[in-house]
């Protein structure tokens, strides 16, 4: 078998995996209902997958540099989240999710442009979601309404986050650690849960979901720190189940405190 055939089977067969991933995970979040949603929304669908296929073609240290890029860009996603909550709030989703996703783009490509080391990236990083989670605060407690689901939210969901692998794995030999896990971050579920939910319940109630996820997302730089922090020392397996371990206990930690006003949707 020729190597390039080789490549794009892999290439497939990672993507199918993750997209299964994904499916899974999202008829999880709808049975349990919103509040074990937004939480299932910020543990690593999408990176998770990402950087176990890294770690099959890639050593230790080249997965913990790339951790040093996923920490900086997912600063970036705290600023996101933000931009998104607020143009929600009077533009529809032709204006809200792409003003959103410019923004993302703009301060990940800004903080990639910074030498970090990995006190100064993560304290840049709790910074950013130490004055946006205040900001969105206000944004939070919005009812909302029934949803009807349609046929391809799920695959629609599954097939971004693919794209996203595709990406990740496909560019990772080019563009080296930093930039590849800038790309490993990309909020590409929360991007999918905007375009699915604001044109069917409206921007302030889609914006209520988004500012509700920011806390989740705070345990999601812990695993990012932990894959950093855990991978060369005690091997790329190990690092990885530990920092996945990291998100789910801070989540379930979160799911425990659900009936604190930080964690709670309630009519405004």
């Amino acid at each position: 078998m020729s190597p390039d055939l080789l490549f794009w089977l892999s290439l497939a067969l990672k993507m199918a995996v993750t997209a299964g991933f994904v499916i899974v995970a999202a008829m999880v979040a709808e049975r349990a209902g919103p509040a074990i949603g937004a939480l299932v929304a910020t543990l690593p669908i999408a990176a998770g997958p990402a950087y176990f296929f890294l770690a099959l073609d890639f050593d230790a240290n080249f997965i913990s540099q790339s951790a040093i890029g996923s920490i900086a860009a997912h600063g970036a996603t705290a600023v996101f989240s933000l931009a998104y909550v607020l143009l929600a709030q009077r533009f529809g989703i032709a204006v809200s999710v792409p003003g959103a996703v410019a923004v993302w783009f703009a301060v990940a490509y800004w903080l990639r442009g910074m030498e970090w080391t990995f006190l100064t990236v993560a304290a840049a990083n709790l910074a950013l979601f130490a004055v946006c989670i205040p900001l969105t605060a206000r944004f939070r407690h919005v009812a909302m309404p029934p949803i009807v689901r349609k046929w391809y939210d799920v695959p629609l969901r599954a097939a971004m986050v693919a794209c996203l692998v595709a990406a990740v794995v496909g560019l990772s030999g080019r563009v080296g650690p930093t930039v590849t896990g800038l790309l490993a971050v990309y909020p590409i579920v929360m991007t999918s849960l905007m375009l699915i939910f604001q044109s069917r319940v409206g921007g302030p109630a889609t914006a209520a979901l988004i500012a509700n996820t920011m806390w989740g997302l705070v345990g999601f730089s812990a695993c990012l720190f932990t894959v950093h922090l855990a991978t060369v020392p005690f091997g790329v397996a190990a690092g990885l189940v530990l920092s996945l371990a990291v998100s789910v206990g801070w989540n379930l930690m979160l799911w425990t405190l659900r009936g604190r006003a930080p964690f709670r949707t309630r009519p405004r």
